[in-house]
């Protein structure tokens, strides 16, 4: 069981929730993460908040990168133990993005986070610091 930040939308509107879930809930992907770090930046907040249309899909987890280590793969380049990152490829927005303590991706998606690297000063950088 994990937790993650799940955007809802119904005849009511959109709603936004802390949830447990199961790994039977994640989306199809070839490898899984344990998400250590993820940011919020412009886009995940307009995606929170509804103010755009950002998310093209629903349920929804949101964040747009994230870093942490690969625990399952069947995916040639990752194996379990593997630190990577990831932002862009509309993570967030049309696949379960980072604000989540697990995400399964695409393993073509996934960047090798350098040894000179924390997760969190990965993510100290952000998505937004790399335009």
């Amino acid at each position: 069981m994990f937790s993650a930040l799940v955007i809802e939308k119904g005849d009511a509107g959109q709603t936004v929730t802390l949830k447990n879930l199961e790994d039977s809930d994640l989306p199809d992907g070839d490898v899984t993460i344990d998400v250590e770090y993820s940011t919020l930046n412009f886009k995940d907040a307009l995606a929170i908040t509804g103010k755009s249309p950002v998310v093209r899909k629903f349920p929804m987890v949101p964040g747009i990168d994230l870093a942490g280590v690969v625990t399952d793969s069947a995916h040639a380049d990752w194996s379990p133990g593997d630190r990577v990152v990831l932002n862009g490829w509309g993570v967030g927005e049309t696949h379960w993005g980072g604000l989540a303590q697990r995400a399964r991706l695409r393993g073509d998606w996934l960047v090798p986070l350098p040894d000179e690297f924390t997760a969190r000063q990965a993510m100290a950088i952000g998505t937004a610091g790399y335009t």
